[in-house]
């Protein structure tokens, strides 16, 4: 039987399939554990992941920010976001302007101490990011019923050869909160630049140098 495997971009139509990917994907991802709670706990803990990956996704459309995904069959498999350089400070604004609309339903769906978590997650592992233009691997996910199959790894490979096609980029960061994934990132080469700690969370940030 022949296999049909593509690396494409997302549209707008394709968010309850992202939605559904990155739940799964993250459902125990130490992040979304500690910010959302263990779902296996506390019975509100997967309406707040829910709703902030479909927030991630409306706010990667307003800011410029590419999503891509991995279809086997024409059946999304895993995606991935990551923020471009090179946007004009007029996009940016006016995307940033559009997103506090999508902004206020979620403070009424996550806790404050949840979103000032949160916002303090994206401020310490932005500020460890290098200062020249780069890519930034926001989120990475494959459905857990077909990883191993080396999914994750050929979205990673589209990536890197996006980023080294690009003249404005100098590589790509990104951050994890897995100490597992740190090696396996290390391979690919990308290297350790800090090890934050948030609210007892340990946050490993790393950068591939173009």
């Amino acid at each position: 039987m022949n296999t049909s495997c593509r690396v494409s971009k997302l549209t707008k139509s394709d968010k309850l399939l992202f939605s559904s990917i990155m739940s799964l994907a993250f459902a125990r991802d130490p992040l979304f554990l500690h910010a959302f709670g263990d779902p296996e706990l506390d019975r509100k803990s997967r309406s707040r992941a829910a709703a902030f990956v479909s927030f991630m996704y409306d706010k990667s459309f307003l800011l410029n920010e590419d999503i891509w995904g991995y279809f086997e069959n024409e059946i999304l498999l895993g995606t991935f976001i990551v923020e471009k350089p090179g946007i004009s400070k007029l996009k940016r604004f006016k995307g940033a302007f559009l997103l506090i609309g999508r902004l206020l339903p979620l403070l009424f769906q996550l806790p404050v101490k949840t979103l000032g978590f949160l916002n303090s997650y994206m401020e310490i592992t932005r500020s460890a990011a290098p200062s020249s233009p780069h890519h930034y691997l926001i989120m990475i996910g494959v459905n857990p019923e077909v990883q191993g199959r080396g999914i994750g790894a050929a979205m990673l490979l589209h990536l890197l050869q996006v980023v080294h096609a690009d003249n404005k980029s100098h590589g790509i960061a990104l951050d994890t909160e897995n100490k597992g994934n740190v090696n396996l990132y290390q391979r690919w080469g990308f290297a350790l630049r800090h090890e934050e700690n948030i609210n007892d969370l340990t946050v490993y940030c790393m950068f591939y140098q173009k």
